[in-house]
């Protein structure tokens, strides 16, 4: 029987889960590969047969992970908008934590599940995950004074969107770009609009 790392067997189980689905999503932000399970077991230091202890295939391990994926990011741009003052900031706070999604590894997540997993079974935390942004979003922008919240809304995410593609680029591809670059450009199109004080990043 395997050492037990907690004070009690519950939060031993919670302890190897997460490592599980901690190991789940650095394979998948490493290769768009649905990991095996043994795979994912020795990155969480469990031998394979421990592994089905928690979870009955990769199937489920991976629709585990999407289960708390989204909502962990959807918390991300919900935290940084509400740590924002006004309106304007508020909107520029959910670009910022939505390029820095795109900047990071969770990016590389995000495509590896597209690749190893049933549009039918994403589709609907992806659904979720999107209107839960546009609330608060749509709601920062009616508190601005825009007339159109939504139209807007959905054009600030078009952008985003196209300024971001630069970020998985080759980097000595001339259309490569850093955060703080995509930023910038975001910024130009769209500091005025908010009214952002020019001379702060």
């Amino acid at each position: 029987m395997p050492r037990i790392r907690a004070a009690t067997v519950v939060e031993h189980h919670a302890l190897q889960r997460r490592a599980l689905l901690d190991a789940a999503r650095a394979l998948l932000a490493e290769t768009p590969q649905k990991p095996s399970m043994g795979t994912v077991g020795r990155r969480a230091g469990l031998a394979r047969s421990s592994v089905y202890q928690y979870f009955a295939s990769s199937d489920e391990l991976l629709a585990g992970l999407i289960a708390e994926i989204f909502p962990d990011w959807a918390r991300q741009v919900l935290n940084r908008m509400d740590a924002a003052t006004g309106p304007g900031e508020r909107v520029w706070a959910y670009v910022e934590a939505n390029v820095d999604l795109f900047a990071s590894s969770e990016r590389a997540v995000a495509r590896a599940l597209r690749e190893v997993v049933e549009p039918h079974v994403l589709q609907g935390p992806m659904e979720d995950f999107h209107r839960q942004l546009q609330v608060p979003l749509r709601q920062a922008l009616t508190d601005f004074g825009e007339p159109e919240p939504e139209a807007m809304a959905e054009h600030i995410d078009s952008l985003i969107m196209q300024a971001s593609r630069g970020l998985t680029a080759d980097e000595r591809s001339e259309t490569s770009a850093t955060r703080d670059v995509v930023l910038g450009r975001l910024r130009r199109l769209l500091g005025g609009f908010l009214g952002l004080d020019p001379n702060h990043g």
